[in-house]
């Protein structure tokens, strides 16, 4: 199989992007990454050169673009690509509607031109809303999405449905749970937790902390996506979820606890507009129809998530410096703001 997959030099992407490599010997992957503020080729290093990967710089709202990653055809499209920060689009909608929906058009139109016999949505559980004490989110649960950035990606479900539905493009979604682990942005709170503990900073807690996140491993989600891509029903949504609930409090304890550093280091701070507070993730249909459940126990994911960004002290470093975005100025003549630029709270 010929995958272009966009947003690759993000989190998620770089992860799904190594997965593919490694499991299927024979697979060629087509990476379409515009190598924004969260996109970073340094993720890809150890694939840049393999034989059966291709990297491309471009946007998925541009349709030359995304018919040169195409080229001459692909077998399937994943978009990763996403403007994914809730405090940003809070700040300003706009980018997540140029990238989240009308980049996702883009790749829907390009699809049915070039004939790509499958098109997955990688989408996100926050496009359901929030939840009460109980409960959990089903693929049948309504959309109701509380922030711009889950809207946009709301907004993109709609569109893969209405191409399956109206056109018969052969397109599916996936939502799923909070993820951690390597090559994470640190705006994002793990992430952002454990590189501020290293650096004896404050970790800027919103409210009480008391919000509640079900969290899975990266790898967990790859090989979910993986599966639905090639054995999901058309047309269906598929939800991936770690069956692993936990306060924003108790992250932020287990991460100091496991630095040996002190809980003086977490500082509450204003909670953000429109704040969620609970989500959760039944994981059900994809289990029983595809067998697939998560692997990754989360104290020992949590534990060796913490290890690579210790051991990675570099690669985080250079991202929260902006130091990173010096290879894309020289590159492609492009300054982008970057993470040290910026107000994390």
């Amino acid at each position: 199989m010929k995958l272009l997959v966009t947003g690759g030099a993000g989190f998620i992407g770089t992860n799904f992007v190594q997965h593919v490599l490694a499991a299927h010997a024979g697979d060629e992957v087509v990476t379409l990454d515009l190598l924004t503020y969260a996109g970073n080729l340094a993720n890809l290093e150890t694939v840049l050169e393999h034989p059966r990967h291709r990297f491309v710089r471009g946007d998925i709202a541009d349709p030359e673009a995304v018919a040169g990653a195409i080229g001459d055809g692909v077998d399937a499209i994943v978009n990763f690509a996403a403007e994914s920060h809730v405090d940003r689009s809070i700040t300003d909608a706009g980018a997540f509607l140029a990238t989240n929906v009308v980049g996702t058009q883009v790749l829907l139109d390009a699809a049915r031109a070039h004939g790509v016999g499958r098109f997955l949505q990688v989408s996100t559980d926050e496009v359901y809303g929030s939840l009460g004490a109980t409960g959990a989110f089903s693929e049948e649960t309504p959309i109701q999405p509380n922030s711009p950035y889950a809207a946009s990606k709301a907004g993109a479900d709609l569109l893969v449905r209405a191409a399956h539905r109206t056109h018969g493009l052969p397109a599916l979604i996936t939502r799923c749970s909070n993820n951690y682990g390597p090559y994470q942005f640190p705006e994002k709170l793990i992430p952002l937790f454990v590189t501020n503990a290293l650096a004896d900073q404050a970790l800027p807690l919103y409210g009480d902390g008391r919000q509640v996140r079900d969290w899975i491993h990266v790898a967990d989600h790859c090989r979910g996506v993986d599966l639905v891509l090639r054995q999901g029903r058309v047309g269906e949504v598929y939800n991936l979820g770690g069956g692993n609930e936990r306060q924003n409090i108790e992250i932020a304890e287990l991460i100091l606890n496991a630095l040996g550093k002190p809980r003086s280091l977490v500082r509450h701070v204003t909670d953000r507009l429109g704040h969620d507070r609970r989500y959760a993730i039944d994981a059900g249909k994809i289990q029983r129809e595809l067998g697939w459940a998560p692997e990754r126990e989360f104290a020992s994911g949590l534990r060796d998530t913490i290890e690579w960004y210790r051991t990675h002290r570099s690669w985080w470093e250079a991202v929260k410096s902006g130091a990173y975005l010096d290879y894309y100025e020289r590159t492609y003549g492009q300054r982008l703001r970057g993470a040290g630029q910026e107000d994390r709270t």
